[in-house]
């Protein structure tokens, strides 16, 4: 079942944006705060992606030193933000359980692949970085510098375009419905 909820997370991403859209009231006053919040989460999923080499180094460095899922963790703000945004709590429900029987999964297979990859670096990594939420100021990692090569490599742009449809898309129905 594992391999089954970590292939579908993408497609029902999709499904989930379209009955978003359908069930947001964005207004005025809340919908800022909510793409603000998604921006940020925007900014920490870049940043992330600028860190990482998949499988070639264990990420350490930026916001791998805070989390060891950074990117699902911009992934988590950015649904939060939008969420708030949209003003629709079955939304939010269905975000919150969807995310974790989803994602939850995606994160512990995610975890087995590197303990593989980097069995000699993998679990002092996981003894001192937390799982998902940031707890502690990391102390003595490596500051690797943030990489706009590895930023395109990952294609972070993406979602930066899903991002900004998005948007514009909330926008649309918060002006004109």
């Amino acid at each position: 079942m594992l391999p089954v909820l970590t292939r579908i997370r993408v497609p029902a991403g999709f499904l989930l944006a379209g009955l978003y859209f359908w069930l947001a009231s964005p207004t005025w006053p809340v919908w800022p705060v909510g793409i603000g919040l998604a921006f940020l989460g925007m900014l920490f999923r870049g940043w992330a992606a600028g860190h990482v080499r998949k499988n070639d180094q264990l990420a350490v460095s930026g916001p791998y030193a805070f989390t060891r899922h950074p990117l699902y963790l911009g992934s988590f703000v950015i649904g939060l933000g939008f969420s708030l945004a949209g003003q629709s709590l079955p939304v939010l429900a269905l975000f919150l359980a969807c995310f974790f029987l989803l994602y939850g999964p995606a994160m512990r297979a995610e975890e087995e692949r590197l303990r593989q990859l980097f069995p000699l670096h993998y679990p002092d990594y996981q003894k001192t970085v937390p799982f998902f939420l940031p707890t502690r100021w990391p102390a003595g990692r490596d500051p690797a510098p943030f990489s706009l090569q590895h930023y395109r490599r990952n294609r972070e742009y993406r979602a930066v375009l899903g991002f900004g449809g998005a948007w514009g898309l909330l926008l649309l129905k918060a002006w004109w419905f």
